[in-house]
This record gives structure tokens, sequence and C-alpha cells, in this order.
């Protein structure tokens, strides 16, 4: 999973680094009803691409562990079965970022099945709630949905 956070921008996590919260809507919504052939929903151009790196989140790698003879992720218990839906995403890092190693590996979110169409989400700053359910929503989309 490669997810590019346009809202957080990637100084987020760096020492002293802060994701901005607005603190209301853009005025850039037209509020007049819709009508048939119309668009219900007008844009303006106010409504722009921050100029800040944004925040990109991607797959942490499984390490190989040699009694199970198998990749896996560490999720710590709180994830219990095994499934294609199970990952943990990290900040995707440049090297030319000079972020320490303990940040880069930090996970950031991490879904997984913990029973038959139970599932637990963990997540942390940056990300909001709304922000990591919507990405663990995301991968019901693209896996298939029976094992």
């Amino acid at each position: 999973m490669h997810c590019a956070m346009h809202s957080i921008p990637f100084s987020s996590i760096q020492e002293g680094g802060s994701a901005p919260t607005p603190t209301s809507f853009p005025e850039s919504f037209d509020e007049r009803p819709s009508k048939a052939k119309e668009p219900a929903v007008n844009i303006s151009s106010s409504m722009s691409v921050p100029s800040q790196e944004p925040l990109v989140l991607k797959n942490k790698a499984p390490r190989w562990h040699e009694q199970l003879q198998c990749w896996c992720l560490n999720f710590k218990g709180r994830v219990t079965v095994a499934s294609v839906k199970n990952f943990q995403l990290a900040a995707a890092v440049d090297p030319s970022h000079n972020i320490p190693a303990a940040v880069q590996e930090t996970t950031i979110l991490q879904f997984g099945k913990i029973g038959k169409d139970i599932f637990t989400m963990d997540y942390c700053y940056p990300l909001s709630a709304f922000q990591a359910f919507a990405i663990c929503l995301s991968s019901f989309d693209t896996k298939p949905a029976c094992e």
C-alpha cells in the first residue's frame, strides 16, 4: 500500500513538527441547490494542494521468522489471525531528510484480523481516526473478501 497524505505535511514527523488543524471549512463550496444537469458542488480554485511536501505512508517490510519459516510483521499481540488484510504503515522517508531510524520504523497505522469478521485498528499522530479508518476501509476494496 502506498498512501500520500496531502493534508498532512511530511514535516509533521520531524522533531518539533506539527500537522495543521483546520478550524473551519474553506468557503469554496457553492451553496446553490442542485438542478438535474448541474453539479451539486462546485469547488473553487481556492482549494489547492499545500506547497509543503506531503507525508507518504508505505507498508512496513516483513521480517523472516526463523522458527515459523515465514515472513511476519510484529503486531505486538494486537493481531491474532493471519490474513491478507493485515498491514502496518510507516512513513516513507527519503534519506536526505535526516530522520532518525527509530522514527522511520514507527508504525503509524496497523490493521489486522482478530476473529471471523472482526478486525482491530491502531493509529497514532499525525493521522486522525477518520483518516486511519478510511485507509483501513480501502484495504477491503483491493483484497479478496474470502480467504
